[in-house]
């Protein structure tokens, strides 16, 4: 099977949702051309951060903001009743200084009284050292839905219980297992790799999430057969995440460099031979690397340090 990357779509017809597919087209042309109706099962991105790099231009906060807010509401109205939307950003930084997105967008998504369900803390090992403050190691996913009756597959996404011979002490329970024999909520805090060097899924994109932070959401907020749509979709690790757990995708992107990139990714999901690393996959442990042994020269300079 092909993945059809399509280069426009025409406003009086609704392109297949049963078929996988990427646009390459500025996102809110692309959302224009959509028939006004709920179509989007989930939709999970993470929008460009304002910081200057390659595929976007750096505006004022205040204009990057509105940007946000014009795409957000047009997501809105062709998002099912049922579904959900899930935003991942950082910072936006300024001469030093930094503003959490998450809460200077958080605004667009009340006064669409939207239901923030979770405020996901994605952390990560690694990234850039910063010498003024601490070195900024997380990024937030904001989980909104539509309405109460939304999907939630708790049992698809269970983790592990850490104790699971622990038993209640007290109550009419007293003395039986407390835990679910399927396993413990993973929480709202993931610890997940970034795609930063070696890692299997890195391609040349500067600013790429890992397939497994978007497999955890797709599992648990979507059904096989339902639609995943990325507005800003990269070199499409969410299409990658979807196409996994059999659901369709529909991606957004103004790079043709990436979107081809992306295409070669979606067709080898299909074909089984795409190579990422699963969100439930342990962390691994730098301990046992010999990289974590203190070098013969820093032992040299402390003992120095203190004599």
């Amino acid at each position: 099977m092909s993945i059809e990357i399509s280069s426009q779509v025409l406003r009086s017809a609704l392109p297949d949702s049963t078929k996988s597919q990427l646009f390459l087209m500025d996102i809110e042309q692309f959302l224009d051309s959509l028939p006004r109706k709920p179509i989007f099962d989930l939709v999970v991105t993470s929008p460009p951060y304002n910081i200057g790099k390659e595929y976007e231009k750096q505006v004022p906060l205040n204009e990057y903001i509105l940007w946000q807010k014009k795409i957000i509401q047009k997501i809105y109205s062709r998002l099912k009743n049922t579904g959900s939307i899930c935003w991942q950003v950082g910072n936006y930084v300024e001469n030093g200084s930094i503003t959490p997105l998450d809460i200077a967008i958080a605004p667009i998504f009340q006064k669409l009284n939207m239901h923030l369900r979770n405020r996901i803390i994605w952390h990560f090992g690694h990234g850039l050292h910063n010498k003024n403050r601490f070195s900024g190691r997380y990024e937030v996913v904001l989980w909104y839905t539509k309405s109460d009756d939304y999907t939630f597959n708790l049992d698809d996404v269970r983790i592990p219980a850490k104790y699971p011979g622990k038993r209640s002490y007290r109550g009419e329970n007293k003395g039986k297992l407390s835990g679910n024999p399927k396993g413990k909520n993973p929480e709202d805090v993931w610890d997940i790799p970034n795609v930063k060097g070696n890692h299997i899924e890195k391609t040349s994109h500067p600013c790429q999430f890992p397939v497994g932070l978007i497999e955890r959401l797709v599992l648990a907020l979507t059904k096989p057969g339902d639609l995943v749509f990325d507005p800003f979709a990269g070199v499409a690790s969410s299409g990658v995440a979807a196409l996994l757990h059999e659901r369709n995708f529909w991606g957004c992107e103004i790079m043709e460099d990436y979107i081809k990139i992306g295409r070669d990714r979606l067709e080898k999901t299909l074909n089984g031979t795409i190579e990422y690393r699963p969100y439930d996959k342990p962390i691994y442990d730098p301990r046992i690397s010999a990289l974590s042994k203190i070098p013969a020269e820093w032992r040299t300079t402390n003992e120095d340090a203190n004599s």
